[in-house]
């Protein structure tokens, strides 16, 4: 689906054109917000006029609105605490095996819904080191997730390890000549981000995990921005663990907790930290000891949220039937079509891209850089156009293929170029 260069003057007329001939199209009716995409130029416009933040937060859909109400009332409001009979109790494994197999490329049994990002991480990450007893080493790279850092600095701290720093280029990401660089016998542990959450980088990830495994080290992916944009195949290159979130592509909602992903192989050999009653392997017995489950199970903890699940569910199931080659294929036409707006109404006052320009190498965003895009940022959301903001200096520009579309990435780099200019304008004393 990647779109041919429109022409220069005719930006608009190729949007539209994509939109009508869009086999995905008919999935943006299904989220809140959205607008039906016209020729013509008085049809109302949406709230917002551009979201092109869904790599942040992904917009609801009818039918996970529709569904929380009907919980609410319904299973929650008349069953009560029969409902955990019912299928609350199954639903994080249930809704696991329906990400794996739309999005995740993983058998069943391997994928559970439970806790924040950054506890899964850590639960997978200190699992994953006590399980190399006597390396000594963590590899991760300079340039990834916050959180992905913090999490590895405390748990170095808490058992006496060593970070093995990769100096990633903020621009591109971790290749796999870096990480062969610095693994070896003393890696316990590689943890790295599937696609970079500043520059949009897709790591190749079968290959790095070959380069790790040479050296019987673990390896943990962080995909929560590349699940639901990018194809995944968590089985097919051999990866051991895996965390993401569903607040973005997937449209779980803000805070909806997060997935793990353990391979079957390493199912009963990981001993997880945070030892939780639903992970036990008799949960009512109420034991005076932690006996864990056997399987995917033993990796949860507390209660499931079971109300932050409902809204993903929707969403796994559109990719399920759209399928992630679609939707990949859609996203790469979106981020082509933004960067070919980019060069041709921003590069000239001065922006720079700061997203690889080969789609092979990049995920579902680009981001842009220029020393006024706070600025920029912070005036297009007063005006109803949203992308959103990474520090010193960067824009991103976030566009979820199954909501978004080519008229809305149009109306939306359009509006960054208008406030761009309209500053440099100010700055250089009215002079245009």
């Amino acid at each position: 689906m990647t779109p041919t260069a429109p022409l220069t003057d005719s930006h608009l007329a190729f949007a539209r054109r994509q939109d009508r001939i869009d086999g995905l199209g008919h999935y943006r009716a299904r989220f809140i917000g959205t607008r039906a995409e016209s020729d013509d130029p008085s049809a109302p416009l949406p709230n917002p006029i551009a979201y092109l933040d869904g790599n942040s937060l992904g917009r609801p859909t009818t039918a996970a609105a529709e569904r929380i109400a009907a919980f609410i009332t319904g299973a929650w409001g008349t069953r009560l605490i029969r409902g955990w009979d019912d299928e609350w109790m199954e639903l994080p494994l249930r809704i696991g095996d329906d990400l794996g197999r739309a999005a995740l490329g993983a058998g069943p049994g391997q994928v559970f819904v439970g806790d924040s990002t950054t506890v899964l991480l850590y639960k997978l990450a200190r699992a994953a080191v006590d399980a190399r007893p006597g390396r000594t080493e963590i590899v991760l790279d300079s340039d990834n997730f916050p959180t992905d850092r913090y999490i590895l600095e405390g748990i170095a701290a808490e058992r006496g390890l060593t970070l093995r720093w990769i100096t990633s280029d903020p621009a591109a990401g971790v290749t796999p000549e870096q990480v062969r660089a610095v693994v070896g016998p003393n890696t316990a542990l590689v943890l790295l981000s599937h696609v970079a959450y500043r520059s949009g980088f897709l790591a190749d990830m079968k290959t790095i995990t070959r380069v790790a495994h040479t050296q019987d080290a673990l390896v943990l992916w962080d995909l929560s921005h590349s699940v639901g944009s990018v194809p995944v195949e968590l089985d097919l290159c051999d990866v051991d663990l895996a965390v993401g979130c569903s607040y973005k592509y997937l449209s779980g909602g803000p805070g909806a907790p997060a997935f793990g992903y353990v391979h079957r192989d390493l199912q009963d050999v990981l001993a997880q930290p945070i030892q939780g009653w639903m992970g036990t392997k008799d949960i009512f017995l109420m034991g005076p000891g932690y006996v864990p489950a056997t399987g995917i199970r033993r990796f949860m903890s507390g209660t499931p949220a079971v109300v932050g699940m409902l809204a993903m569910q929707d969403t796994i199931a559109m990719i399920e039937q759209a399928t992630i080659a679609e939707v990949r294929a859609k996203s790469v036409a979106l981020t082509e079509f933004a960067l070919t707006l980019v060069d041709d109404w921003l590069a000239p006052m001065g922006v720079t891209v700061a997203s690889p320009r080969e789609s092979t190498h990049r995920g579902g965003h680009v981001t842009i850089n220029h020393p006024a895009m706070r600025q920029v940022t912070t005036i297009l959301w007063a005006n109803d156009v949203i992308p959103d903001f990474r520090a010193p200096d960067g824009l991103r520009i976030g566009m979820a293929p199954l909501s978004t579309s080519f008229v809305e990435t149009y109306e939306g780099v359009a509006a960054i170029r208008d406030v761009l200019r309209g500053i440099l304008i100010g700055q250089s004393g009215g002079a245009a």
